[in-house]
């Protein structure tokens, strides 16, 4: 399974190589919270794709995230109960009310890239952090 890429969140309970019996080298790993597809995230797998082999990605999201069943104005507002000063410009924290759109819509969004090499196959997945399971939510 080499040529392999994983966007996953930053949740350490996840280990991606583990989670698709693969060893170190096998993949490249990208992690952020949600496992949501940034600018960054696309640059990575440009850059991945074209230079790197990879020729199929997979985006994990997993079971309790703390972007889960959130909108953007739950994060802002939770974060300014904690303390935090939001000043300037909008942060967009891409919390997900509905993860599995969000997988959707994240998936579509790198298949749609012009930055991602043609032909690059790209699933969603979901790691059950309870059970360990894992299940095929977009298939490539």
């Amino acid at each position: 399974m080499k040529g392999v890429a994983i966007l996953t969140c930053m949740d350490t309970r996840l280990d991606p190589l583990a989670i698709f019996g693969l060893s170190p080298g096998d993949a490249k790993i990208v992690r952020n919270a949600g496992a949501r597809v940034t600018p960054d995230v696309l640059r990575s797998l440009a850059l991945a794709t074209h230079f790197l082999g990879v020729s199929e990605i997979a985006v994990m999201q997993h079971t309790g995230c703390a972007l889960a069943g959130r909108s953007d104005e739950d994060v802002e507002r939770d974060l300014a109960v904690r303390g935090v000063a939001l000043q300037g410009p909008r942060t967009a924290w891409l919390a997900m009310e509905s993860p599995d759109d969000a997988l959707v819509a994240d998936v579509e969004l790198i298949r749609s890239s012009p930055l991602v090499a043609p032909g690059t196959r790209v699933e969603g997945w979901r790691y059950d952090v309870e059970t360990g399971g894992v299940e095929r939510i977009v298939l490539g």
